[in-house]
């Protein structure tokens, strides 16, 4: 019964998912997107209720029924997600107005300055998690840091792709099945199930402009992406490569344009405008 959480999850989603959404936009709970429309924001708190709701079924079925329900791994994979969607919560909330720092330089800058921003309180609790989830008596010190890199390096690039309609859904499927498919373990693609399931949901909610996900719903793509990264890749070499990969494109998209380059690149930005609304 591996699969009841991703199946219960679905359910759900599919059920409130769209009401959630467009209940944000009925409150004027809306932001400009890159077009200049307005879009219900920050629509990520719709990845969060369902997984939410979907335990009412989940946690019995576990203690009644079969405890093969939830995986090992899923108590802290639950820690960490729903902590990393609290904390971009909060600076979906409290960081938007107008003149915040945007990204680790702007934030870590105005830190320098005096100012404390939501981003650098994000960034410390992200931190903070992911040393927490990592912690292992059994694995050495490498081991531990590197897991905890790639979790946080995993978290703060899903925010810095998402700056079209559907970008971090799309590369999450991409991930997910990659890891999946390389490593032949079905074993993480069940522990995140919870959570899986509301993000394919609400993905054409977001190709089609009807939603943003805002530092809420991209922070917990990234968390979900970061716990099934450390999940599936338990050696130490697999790690390094991983936080060596988001650690370049982490800077890359820190001094660069992320969009500029899936944009004038065949085959990425064919992928990125497949099945957004105003492509």
């Amino acid at each position: 019964m591996h699969w009841v959480p991703l199946v219960a999850s679905l359910v759900v989603a599919a059920a409130i998912t769209p009401t959630t959404v467009r209940g944000l936009a009925a409150q004027r709970r809306v932001r400009e997107n890159y077009r200049g429309a307005e879009v219900a924001f920050p629509a990520g708190v719709a990845l969060l209720i369902p997984a939410m709701l979907a335990l009412v079924v989940v946690a019995p079925l576990y203690q009644l029924v079969d405890v093969d329900v939830l995986q090992p791994s899923f108590g802290l994979a639950l820690i960490y997600v729903f902590g990393i969607g609290f904390l971009g919560l909060v600076d979906d909330v409290l960081g938007s107005e107008a003149g915040q720092p945007r990204g680790w330089r702007g934030h870590f800058a105005a830190l320098r300055a005096g100012r404390l921003s939501t981003g650098v309180v994000k960034a410390a609790g992200a931190l903070g998690l992911a040393l927490l989830i990592s912690a292992d008596p059994g694995i050495g010190a490498g081991t531990y840091l590197l897991s905890v890199a790639v979790l946080v390096l995993a978290t703060n690039l899903f925010n810095l792709v998402d700056l079209r309609p559907g970008r971090a859904g799309k590369l999450f499927i991409l991930l997910g099945a990659g890891l999946t498919i390389g490593s032949g373990r079905v074993g993480p693609l069940w522990t995140l199930g919870l959570f899986i399931g509301p993000i394919l949901v609400l993905l054409p909610l977001d190709l089609r402009e009807v939603g943003m996900l805002g530092d809420t719903g991209s922070n917990v793509i990234g968390a979900v992406a970061g716990v099934w990264l450390i999940l599936t890749l338990t050696t130490t070499l697999g790690l390094a490569i991983a936080a060596g990969v988001l650690a370049f494109l982490t800077l890359y998209g820190e001094f660069r344009s992320i969009s500029a380059f899936v944009e004038r690149t065949p085959g990425l930005r064919q992928l990125d405008l497949l099945g957004r609304s105003h492509a």
